[in-house]
């Protein structure tokens, strides 16, 4: 099968086709994104590349679109064609009767409809468009959200489908599930069977539009926006036309009554109030006294918006008690007696029984109907995995419900689950970190972090800490790691099977220590942390980081001095510790200084200019919004992967392990970094002084500017010249010190910690 895929043409420039051009850019695709004429296909580009989030990687990704009117798309050439237009039959029928007539014979065409029936879309198609012809039903916005539901026809051939799912899965790094042509499809169908359960539960009362959110976020594993702010930033009207639409097409009387709009939700649809693109929804944003931020709720009884009153649901705060995940508290919350169990029952409850019976008219197994969910709703669980951790008789029992086929079946075969094997969201090969686990190859193991054998001599470092903060536990892993490598294996992993990387260094150890004055104890935080570090360019095996997610101060430390990093896409690297009032300690400054002075042309080129940009780096706490963004401001190298699918990225990660390992040599120790002295110095100086002159900056800002520039233009050295690895990473502790003895730094510490966010003072 050829996999190859180097261009594309996206008909239909708004919104979503934008995006999805942007995404295929993200991809190394090149893209001819059209619309009807040159000018609104430009239009619809840029109103894409103002977004927030970016749907671009880089800036520079966008030099891989060009726009341009339909009339002038060569389907010919283009290894892959999306429709993205209007969502109706006949002008869709209209555009892919022109591109079967001009498409390439191995051009792969796919419709991103959300719910339109495939099979129509191909009626009067020649035999081979057919055979290339798939839905792609993406999630908005493509590049953050991961399902894509993929929908063959019943001419679809299998080399077309299989192509489809790889560039899906490996080039765009999205997480497919295949669909049958039902309505909606597997998530919004289910998903909306939900929302509007919901929407009429808040109808008939008792709870308002805050109790309910609380009741359908986090508490039973769902993302935070919930219920009502979820629809306020997809906005009402396209739950409202997605739920006309489906019922439309189903012929089902009970899901046409469920899918009517009540007066409650008319209303706001009426006064164009659907949410954040108007202005308000549910939920109204305010200015209050002071221009502080403040939002209002909608209340249906009187159409205004009114304050809210914090919940306060003893139900709610005993939720927070339950171990054993969401699991655990759905079954608390369904299985009680409460009105927020009736509630939950009247509405999870019915969706479960829901997917148990429809599951087979709109997926082909009930681990895609989980995925689905799953990736495309933000579900901790899905369907059957909630099922499974009630219990199949007990949630019957709590329903009142005959069991659907499937459940019946398994009470028959005497078992009161689903399934009879663990599930997985992602394929078993991937899982390198939980396959180990699995075999029971854990090597040594604390509360942060744990060493494991993943096989063929690669050992990891799986770092299992919240928010994976870096403390002492956390470096005596990584010590612990180097040494069986180097004892036992060929090469070392880190990585974690979390969201985030890291966040960082454990700050409350740090604040702690400085409040007391422990300046020793804070000094032999900092110098262990450097040598650890330092171990992993020096270790005699090649030690990879897999990096996803935040990966903050202490980690794009480690990042920097690892033997290479394996990126996932979604990486968001930094060393922001100016926001808390520090600088980078752990050789990150040392680090970035260094690699300035390779970007040099020459030893006579002029520093200031590369070092400026370090200093504007760190100074700024410029965190990258992707991977490649921290490729482009000196936190990746060039030889280090990027990954687009973060469930391949432990896979990728450990190949790159095995690839080094033929013939690893330990990295480069510096023997001298090329320092400007007072000239530099004096420059980062003036810059810091204007900005604070401009009021720019605070006072403490200044301070910290300072101390930066002294460490990056050598310190005290009398004129440009070279000094030792060891003399910058004295520099480096001794300005940490300096600042943690600050008060302001430590109300920063503190205000970080507290509350999430930087303190400016």
């Amino acid at each position: 099968m050829n996999t190859s895929l180097r261009s594309a043409i996206v008909v239909g420039a708004g919104t979503m086709g934008a995006q999805l051009a942007a995404h295929l850019a993200n991809a190394g695709v090149e893209v001819h994104l059209v619309d009807v004429d040159a000018a609104t296909a430009a239009a619809g580009w840029k109103r894409a590349q103002a977004l927030k989030p970016d749907p671009l990687f880089t800036p520079a990704h966008a030099a891989l679109v060009r726009t341009g009117a339909l009339a002038d798309a060569d389907f010919s050439r283009a290894d892959w064609v999306i429709e993205a237009i209007v969502e109706r039959l006949e002008p869709k029928r209209e555009l892919f009767a022109r591109i079967d007539a001009g498409r390439g014979p191995r051009t792969l065409v796919s419709s991103n409809t959300s719910g339109l029936p495939l099979a129509s879309l191909v009626e009067g198609r020649s035999e081979a468009f057919a055979q290339h012809f798939v839905g792609t039903h993406f999630f908005n916005p493509p590049r953050y959200m991961p399902l894509v539901e993929v929908i063959p026809v019943a001419a679809t051939s299998g080399e077309t489908l299989a192509r489809a799912r790889h560039w899906l899965d490996v080039r765009l790094g999205r997480s497919v599930v295949v669909a049958k042509d039902a309505p909606s499809f597997i998530a919004n169908h289910l998903g909306l069977y939900g929302l509007f359960k919901v929407l009429h539960a808040w109808e008939q009362g008792p709870f308002d539009i805050d109790t309910i959110d609380a009741l359908t976020g986090p508490a039973i594993g769902r993302p935070k926006s919930a219920t009502f702010r979820t629809i306020d930033l997809s906005g009402l009207d396209v739950a409202a036309w997605v739920a006309r639409n489906f019922a439309e097409r189903t012929t089902d009387a009970g899901l046409k009554a469920l899918f009517t709009l009540g007066p409650k939700v008319g209303d706001l649809l009426e006064r164009g109030w659907i949410g954040e693109k108007a202005g308000q929804g549910f939920f109204k944003r305010v200015k209050g006294p002071g221009g502080a931020s403040d939002i209002l709720v909608f209340d249906p009884a009187t159409s205004t918006y009114v304050a809210r009153t914090p919940v306060a649901r003893p139900v709610l705060d005993a939720l927070r008690d339950v171990r054993g995940g969401a699991g655990a508290r759905i079954k608390a919350l369904l299985l009680g007696t409460s009105d927020e169990s009736t509630f939950t029952r009247a509405t999870l409850g019915d969706t479960l029984l829901h997917a148990a019976r429809v599951w087979p008219d709109i997926a082909h197994d009930i681990d895609d109907v989980d995925r689905a969910m799953r990736w495309g709703f933000g579900w901790d669980l899905g369907p059957f995995e909630i099922i499974d951790a009630i219990g199949i008789r007990e949630f019957l029992d709590a329903m009142g419900a005959e069991p659907p086929a499937i459940l019946a079946e398994a009470l028959a075969a005497g078992r009161n689950a689903v399934r009879t094997r663990p599930f997985h969201a992602e394929p078993a090969e991937l899982l390198v970190l939980a396959n180990a686990r699995d075999r029971n190859a854990v090597v040594e193991s604390n509360a942060a972090a744990s060493v494991v054998d993943t096989g063929d001599g690669i050992f990891a470092v799986e770092l299992h800490s919240k928010m994976n903060a870096i403390g002492g536990d956390t470096l005596a892993m990584i010590r612990a790691g180097i040494a069986r490598a180097e004892q036992d294996g060929i090469g070392l992993l880190i990585a974690t099977q979390g969201q985030a990387f890291s966040a960082g260094a454990n700050l409350m150890l740090l604040v702690m220590a400085a409040q007391r004055g422990a300046w020793d104890e804070v000094d032999a935080m900092v110098r262990a942390f450097q040598a650890t570090v330092l171990s992993l360019r020096d270790a005699q095996v090649p030690v990879v980081n897999a990096v996803n997610g935040l990966t903050l101060g202490g980690a794009t430390e480690m990042s920097l001095h690892a033997c290479a990093v394996q990126a996932a896409a979604e990486t968001y690297m930094g060393l922001p510790e100016v926001g808390v009032g520090l600088i980078p300690a752990g050789c990150g400054t040392k680090e970035m200084l260094w690699r300035a002075a390779g970007k040099r042309p020459s030893k006579q080129a002029d520093p200031l200019p590369f070092v400026q940009k370090v200093f504007e780096t760190i100074g700024f706490a410029t965190v990258s919004t992707s991977a490649p963004q921290a490729r482009d401001l000196g936190y990746l190298r060039d030889g280090d992967g990027i990954t687009m699918h973060r469930s391949r990225l432990h896979a990728d990660a450990r190949a790159l392990v095995k690839a080094r390992a033929a013939a690893y040599v330990p990295g480069h120790r510096p023997t001298a970094i090329p320092v400007g002295g007072p000239d530099v110095r004096a420059a980062l100086d003036l810059g810091v002084h204007l900005a604070h002159r401009a009021g720019r900056i605070s006072d403490h800002d200044t301070t910290i500017g300072r101390k930066l520039a002294w460490i990056l233009a050598g310190g005290d050295v009398p004129h440009a010249t070279e000094v030792p690895e060891s003399y910058v990473l004295d520099l480096e502790r001794e300005a940490f010190l300096s600042l943690c003895g600050e008060p302001k730094t430590q109300a920063r510490i503190a205000h970080t910690l507290q509350t999430g966010k930087p303190l400016r003072n």
